[in-house]
C-alpha cells in the first residue's frame, strides 16, 4: 500500500509562533472542559473565555466545535497510522499485522469514543466517511488481501471496518453491556470466520 494514501496529513501552510502558541491554549483549554463536563454542553463560547482569547481568535483557528474536535484526535490518530506503518514493516506476517491493528483500533475507539461521537453527532457525518478515518478501511484491505482467503476481500475489509466504527463499539458497550475485552474478542473471533483462519498461531 502506498502509505502516503492511508495517512492524511495536514498540508496547510506552517503558522506563526503565537498563532500555534493560541492554537494550543485552546486544545488544552477544550480537552480540560470536555473532561469535567459533557462535551456537547461544552460551547465555543465558554472554551474561549476559558483560554482567555476573544471569540475571533478561536474561530480563526476553528471553523467549528468539530473542527476542534477533529483536532483533539489528530495526534493520536498520528501515532496510530505511525505505529501501523512501524507494525507493517516489522511483523512477519500479515494475519499478525491485523490483529495488532484490530486490537489498537478497537483500543482507540475505547479511548476517544465521547470525541468520536460528538464530531459525528455535531458534523452528521458518519465517521466511517471521514478522510482521517479511511485509512482504517485502507489498511483492513490491504492486509486482507495480502493474506488473500477465500471469498471477497473488499467485502470483508467492509464488515470489519463497521465493526470499528464507535456508534458500533457504544451500541455494545452501553446498550448490549459488553465488556471490553469481550468486543476485542468478538471481532477476533469474526475476522478468523470471514479469513478462514486463525488470526494468530496457537503458540501466541
Amino acid at each position: 500500500m502506498d502509505s502516503n494514501k492511508i495517512i492524511p496529513f495536514n498540508q496547510d501552510k506552517p503558522i506563526r509562533a503565537d498563532a500555534q502558541r493560541n492554537r494550543r491554549i485552546l486544545l488544552d483549554t477544550a480537552e480540560r472542559l470536555f473532561e469535567q463536563e459533557d462535551i456537547e454542553s461544552v460551547t465555543m463560547s465558554a472554551i474561549a473565555k476559558k483560554a482567555g482569547v476573544g471569540k475571533g481568535t478561536l474561530y480563526r483557528h476553528f471553523a467549528d466545535k468539530a473542527d476542534l474536535c477533529h483536532a483533539l484526535l489528530d495526534e493520536d490518530m498520528r501515532e496510530f497510522q505511525a505505529a501501523t506503518l512501524e507494525n507493517m514493516r516489522y511483523l512477519d506476517s500479515p494475519t499478525k499485522t491485523l490483529h495488532q491493528f484490530l486490537a489498537d483500533a478497537v483500543q482507540y475507539t475505547f479511548d476517544h469514543m465521547n470525541l468520536l461521537r460528538e464530531v459525528s453527532n455535531i458534523a452528521g457525518v458518519e465517521t466511517l466517511q471521514h478522510p482521517a478515518h479511511l485509512w482504517w478501511w485502507q489498511t483492513i484491505r490491504g492486509l486482507v488481501a495480502r493474506i488473500d482467503p477465500d471469498g471477497d476481500a473488499s467485502y470483508i475489509a467492509d464488515v470489519l471496518y463497521v465493526m470499528l466504527d464507535v456508534q458500533t463499539i457504544r451500541f455494545q458497550r452501553h446498550t448490549q453491556r459488553y465488556e471490553n475485552d469481550r468486543i476485542l474478542e468478538g471481532i477476533y473471533m469474526t475476522t478468523e470466520r470471514l479469513l478462514g483462519e486463525k488470526l494468530l498461531p496457537e503458540d501466541n
